[in-house]
């Protein structure tokens, strides 16, 4: 993505217009070079990237600006579940036309994002498409040298933990779809509201940065759906873990459209796009842990153990029960 002094193409006006004003680092050179230059001062580089893409990760009609702020948000979320303070993102645009109806708030989004997060614009590239649209950033982070927070680090004995609630955004996108959440929750615009947004709009867990790095001894963001997610976690760090699901944090929108049978607790463990964090966190340090959330604003909720062992994390009823799920979490394949 570079845009020179004197325009040649569409694609130059395309950058200078709309994402120029975004790439406020210095070494962005104001998006007029192939390349940008990030400068740590002792510190390690955490990348991350992810695409999401029309019709897989959001609706064609969602609007714009929802769009722009998914697409950083996600790669934020990551940086997050690493403990990586962000640096700064790459963006990668293909387009199927340029028309400033569409161009003109998802720059706008993404620009108020690049400001919220503190994440800049460096650079990237946009490209014409005659497929769905599709965004994919790289995003950077940094951390003190050996300070990243990997899945690898979970030991017998730790808390389970997430942030937020889960299963909201599944709902969101069932409602979107008109589905039986739509059905259930058909009288309360706030409630339907509540879970679209969740599902538009991912609140990455940024501010817990620190407390994840110096208190979990693993994490990675919720993205596929938390029976997955887990299972992936403990499968790297070759344990496996005990979680109540009645411990699992819902929203109370989330728990009316469960108790209404318009969805299963399945559905809401293995659905995908919740965008929290999922830590392990030693006994010894979960005191600090949760007073450290508490003071940067993050609910965080413990759901479970790490036990010793290699098979997948069991999940048990209110009665102590093992749950039985047909399905952990989405897969693209």
């Amino acid at each position: 993505m570079s845009a020179g002094g004197n325009s040649t193409s569409g694609e130059d006006d395309l950058i200078a217009r709309y994402f120029r004003p975004l790439a406020t680092h210095d070494g962005a050179f104001g998006l007029i070079d192939d390349a940008a230059v990030l400068s740590p001062s002792g510190e390690e580089i955490v990348v991350t990237v992810d695409a999401i893409v029309e019709g897989v990760h959001f609706l064609p009609g969602d609007p714009p600006d929802t769009v722009a702020h998914k697409a950083l948000r996600v790669n934020l979320s990551d940086l997050a579940a690493k403990g990586a303070t962000p640096a700064g993102f790459l963006l990668t645009l293909a387009l199927r036309e340029k028309t400033d109806a569409w161009l003109a708030p998802f720059a706008r989004a993404l620009g108020e994002d690049a400001v919220r997060f503190k994440c800049p614009l460096l650079g990237g590239d946009t490209v014409s498409t005659p497929g769905p649209l599709t965004i994919s950033i790289t995003a950077f982070g940094l951390v003190e040298p050996g300070k990243m927070v990997k899945r690898t680090g979970a030991r017998a004995g730790d808390r389970v933990a997430v942030t937020g609630t889960i299963g909201d955004a599944v709902l969101g996108l069932d409602i979107l779809q008109n589905g039986k959440a739509a059905a259930a929750l058909a009288g309360d615009s706030l409630d339907r509201d509540y879970l679209v947004s969740r599902y538009h709009v991912p609140q990455p867990r940024n501010a817990l940065a620190q407390t994840v790095r110096d208190y979990a001894s693993a994490a990675m963001d919720i993205s596929d759906g938390l029976a997955g997610d887990l299972t992936k976690l403990c499968a790297a760090s070759g344990v496996s873990a005990q979680v109540e699901a009645i411990a699992v944090p819902l929203s109370a929108a989330a728990r009316r459209v469960l108790e209404s049978g318009a969805a299963g607790l399945e559905t809401l463990l293995a659905g995908g796009d919740d965008y929290e964090l999922l830590c392990t966190v030693p006994e010894a340090n979960w005191a600090v842990f949760c007073e450290s959330a508490q003071r940067a604003g993050i609910p965080v909720n413990a759901i479970g153990t790490i036990v010793e062992g290699a098979e997948p994390p069991v999940f048990t009823d209110r009665e102590g029960r093992k749950l039985v799920l047909k399905r952990l979490s989405y897969s693209h394949f």
